[in-house]
C-alpha cells in the first residue's frame, strides 16, 4: 500500500500512521508495506530480533491484537532523515496500560529497515473511593 506524504507530513508520522492501519486491520499486506525484505523487529532491545520481512508477517498475524480492544496514542519525540523516535501510550482497555518507545530506522522510500520497541508497563490505577463508600467502612 502507498499513501502519498501530504503537505507537512514527515515520513516518520506516515510510518506510523501505515503502522496503525496494520495494527488495525492485521492483514498480511498492510504489514508488509511497512519492512524491507530484509528488516530486523526488536520486540525489546535484549530479545532475539525477527529478521526478515516474512518473518515478521508471520510473527505478527501468529499473534495479533484484536481491533477494538486497544487504543494508541503518540507523537514523535524526534526524526530525522532516515530516523524517528515515536512515544507512545497502548491501552487494552480496562486490562493493560503500556508506556511506549520506538525507534524506527527508514529506508529512503519510507519502509522499516529496523524497528525496535520498548514498552512499559503502568499500573492500572483503581478507581478513587467515593465519599459514600469512605463513610461506610
Amino acid at each position: 500500500m502507498e499513501l502519498e506524504r501530504g503537505i507537512g507530513v514527515t515520513a516518520g508520522e506516515e510510518w506510523v500512521q501505515r503502522y496503525l492501519i496494520a495494527w488495525r486491520s492485521n492483514d498480511p499486506n498492510d504489514i508488509r508495506a511497512l519492512f524491507t525484505e530484509d528488516a530486523v523487529y526488536e520486540y525489546e532491545p535484549s530479545a532475539e530480533p525477527l529478521r526478515g520481512r516474512e518473518a515478521i508477517v508471520r510473527s505478527w498475524v501468529d499473534h495479533p491484537d484484536q481491533p477494538g480492544i486497544w487504543s494508541f496514542e503518540w507523537k514523535i519525540f524526534l526524526e530525522r532523515p532516515g530516523l524517528a523516535i515515536v512515544r507512545g501510550c497502548t491501552d487494552y482497555v480496562g486490562r493493560k496500560l503500556f508506556d511506549n518507545l520506538w525507534i524506527v530506522q527508514l529506508a529512503e522510500d519510507g519502509r522499516a529497515t529496523r524497528f525496535t520497541e520498548w514498552f512499559m508497563e503502568r499500573p492500572l490505577l483503581e478507581a478513587p473511593e467515593s465519599d459514600a463508600q469512605r463513610r461506610d467502612q
